[in-house]
């Protein structure tokens, strides 16, 4: 598979526009959002639409770690309620943001990246649960009616009136059972730190890869690449390579400015 190295444009209108999915102005309002986010957001997109598992390297402090966090709105992931009912976000949060822990095994990271993705599956599910306590509210205004009907109002010699349906309890189980069914939202793991990664971790991150039409990105440092290297089944399935650069001095001096 060819590698894909993105270079800086000498020109702003020599940038592709982004697709928008997962970046945010309006949830992270602290970032700033410069040419090297944007660079990182459409290769993020990328990743993302064609499924491929990308590298982005970079020196400390560049911002990769916030640029990945503002793409991801893991912020506002956290400030969700995942057990509770209400609209979704929009667009859907289906970015999953993961560091690894300095000591990893492959199973803390399967284990780790899942609960992520079950989260995003539970904020998904909001509506659901919004739209089936609705309905459970107005069943039961229903049957309480009937039963106001039956006490005061029914003749009791007259034919037996019939069941309702549905019942709280169909309804209950209707809705459980399309809860359940419904579709993981995550698109797009992002892994920060990935240096951390040795040999078996990185092989359950493949495995994690393989296993969904989902794509997967590794930020590091400089040298992450040639690591990998050293690994041929990982190595294989990169598509693209993201340098994150330092801010050039004329747009330091803009960004002053504003």
């Amino acid at each position: 598979m060819a590698r894909q190295h993105q270079q800086t444009p000498q020109q702003k209108n020599q940038l592709p526009s982004s697709n928008g999915t997962g970046t945010s102005r309006d949830h992270q309002p602290a970032i700033v959002e410069t040419l090297e986010h944007r660079r990182f957001a459409e290769f993020c997109d990328a990743c993302r639409r064609y499924g491929y598992i990308g590298l982005c390297y970079g020196s400390p402090g560049v911002g990769k770690t916030l640029s990945a966090r503002s793409y991801s709105r893991w912020d506002k992931v956290k400030q969700s309620d995942r057990w509770g009912s209400g609209p979704t976000e929009d667009p859907l949060l289906d970015t999953v943001f993961y560091t690894p822990g300095v000591v990893n095994a492959p199973g803390a990271i399967a284990d780790g990246i899942r609960v992520l993705r079950d989260t995003l599956q539970d904020l998904a599910r909001r509506p659901l649960r919004m739209e089936r306590q609705e309905r459970l509210e107005s069943i039961r205004q229903r049957d309480k009616d009937r039963h106001q009907t039956i006490l005061y109002k029914h003749d009791w010699f007259a034919e037996r009136l019939p069941e309702l349906h549905p019942t709280d309890g169909e309804v209950a189980m209707e809705y459980n059972v399309k809860i359940h069914e419904l579709a993981d939202p995550t698109t797009l793991i992002i892994i920060d730190e990935a240096d951390r990664l040795r040999m078996a971790s990185l092989e359950q991150v493949r495995a994690i890869f393989d296993a969904g039409s989902i794509g997967v990105i590794l930020i590091g440092m400089p040298g992450l690449e040639k690591k990998l290297a050293r690994f041929p089944q990982f190595y294989s399935r990169i598509g693209f390579v993201h340098e994150f650069r330092s801010l050039a001095a004329k747009e330091v001096d803009r960004k002053r400015v504003v």
